[in-house]
């Protein structure tokens, strides 16, 4: 048996106050994984009222850009929580990612990744591990906001904010409280990214003295992603911005065994979105082989969320049950003396094995209660922000740094001098160093002396006077400094 997109809804009995919820079939495995969860859900007793969408690659073939058209997003805006299988996002064409853009648009800040072993029913090296991963969701690299400025050189802008990391790390800290969680560490990379991962860092440090009960530490994310792959008892709540947490929950799911049994949860204060963290799989869409574990999972938390608890528990401990009785899908039969069973007979045993505990495996006991709050940001003190230079960003074709400093010397006016020429940041002018390799994008820095006060109309006549000049200039920042400290970072040897 197996639940259709059209009738998706009748499986449910919908009681008084059942909750809608919006649901998309997605791709490639999407509808045969979303059928066999609804099905499990529908048999614990879930009372929830199911409103499908259609989003994805039908929809960006049919021309829509963005992957998903009008009518969905009222029925998601309306609802307020989605249940969403795995979408294609097509290659080349300029599509973008549907998922980011869902996250980013419906302000789904917090993206919560459980990752736990089931050994030794899942083979795993580290049968202990349980992590969780909140990872940002709408900034850093994932803003998207990419160029092209050189025959050389491409650009993608990293933005973090202190908003953004304000409520990320607070989130962690409350779902670290509230689930009696022992520890919550950060991963950045702020001994090279010292603005950008310097603020998520200094956040993280601002806030952890509010939970004293809660151990916390910090690592460089290089290591930290090598120690958690190795030694993952280390870790308990981990929060991270965007980019790291994508790639370390992909890590930490296949350390427990699969990453096709991990769910996710987005998080905003508008709504909440529920997925596996696996793709489309569209190789062996149609087959009934796919693994719905990651998707059903999602699913019991998407419950939790919406307060049923009891039910919640009820599917996760007859999952549960169903690993225990040697019951899988063929991606977690390879190597094993097991004979696995397809996508629906999967469901059909977890449905078998409603209201039936774990006899090895530790049996979850989920707890009624309201979803946990979404933090917000505090207010903050608006600094002296001043204006002390700007750095051109240059496309040149010369090789001799010297040269093209002097060029942008004589084209120099208003209070703006020259104070340095970086080539992919490094310092190559004054000074710099033969054996550096160099590209066609040069960063000139403007300063002007401490004892003036630059205008944005010295600016434009700086521009002005480069065009001029015949310097080509394809992108500028301005440099301020805030309460008198630079908000800007040097050259690499400066």
């Amino acid at each position: 048996m197996s639940a259709s997109f059209d009738h998706a809804d009748t499986l449910f009995s919908a009681g008084p106050g059942a909750t809608p919820v919006a649901v998309a079939f997605g791709d490639g495995i999407g509808p045969e994984i979303m059928a066999a969860s609804l099905r499990v859900l529908a048999a614990a007793g879930a009372n929830i009222a199911c409103e499908p969408i259609t989003i994805g690659e039908a929809v960006y073939r049919a021309g829509e850009t963005s992957g998903i058209p009008g009518s969905a997003w009222e029925t998601i805006r309306r609802t307020k929580v989605l249940f969403k299988a795995p979408i294609t996002t097509p290659q080349g064409g300029g599509y973008k990612s549907l998922n980011v853009t869902m996250r980013k648009a419906l302000g789904l800040f917090a993206n919560v990744r459980p990752c736990s072993a089931y050994a030794p029913f899942v083979p795993t090296m580290h049968p202990t591990m349980d992590v969780v991963i909140v990872r940002e969701n709408e900034e850093d690299l994932y803003a998207g906001i990419e160029h092209r400025q050189t025959d050389d050189v491409v650009q993608c802008l990293k933005l973090i904010t202190r908003p953004g990391c304000e409520r990320i790390v607070r989130y962690a800290f409350e779902y670290a409280r509230a689930n009696g969680r022992r520890k919550v560490t950060a991963f950045t990379k702020d001994n090279i990214m010292k603005l950008t991962d310097g603020l998520f860092r200094r956040v993280f440090d601002e806030i952890a003295p509010e939970y004293p009960e809660i151990e916390t530490d910090h690592w460089i994310i290089d290591i930290g992603a090598a120690k958690l792959a190795a030694q993952p008892d280390l870790f308990d709540v981990i929060v991270t911005p965007n980019l790291y947490g994508d790639i370390v929950s992909d890590i930490a799911a296949e350390v427990t065994g699969s990453v096709g049994l991990a769910p996710s949860a987005n998080i905003g204060p508008h709504g909440a979105m529920f997925e596996a963290i696996h793709g489309s799989a569209p190789t062996i869409a149609g087959q009934d082989v796919a693994n719905p574990s990651g998707l059903l999972l999602a699913g019991v938390m998407m419950l939790v969320h919406l307060g049923q608890a009891d039910v919640a528990t009820r599917v996760h401990n007859a999952w549960k049950r169903t690993l225990e009785d040697g019951i899988v899908t063929a991606d977690l039969a390879r190597g094993r003396d097991v004979v696995p069973v397809g996508t629906q007979a999967f469901a059909d045993a977890v449905i078998a094995r409603l209201g039936q505990a774990p006899r090895t495996l530790s049996p979850v006991a989920y707890q009624a209660g309201a979803p946990l709050g979404v933090p917000q940001a505090a207010p903050r003190r608006k600094q002296a922000k001043a204006l002390v230079g700007i750095d051109v960003f240059v496309h040149d074709d010369g090789i001799d740094p010297d040269a093209i400093a002097a060029r942008l010397q004589a084209a120099a006016a208003g209070p703006f001098a020259l104070t340095l020429l970086t080539n992919r940041g490094v310092k190559v002018w004054p000074q710099g160093l033969p054996e550096t390799s160099l590209v066609d994008h040069w960063r000139a820095r403007f300063k002007a002396p401490a004892d003036t006060t630059p205008t944005h109309a010295d600016v434009a006549a700086l521009l002005a006077a480069l065009a001029a000049a015949g310097i080509d200039f394809v992108k500028t920042e301005q440099l301020y400094t805030f309460d008198g400290v630079a908000g800007y970072s040097l050259g690499q040897g400066e």
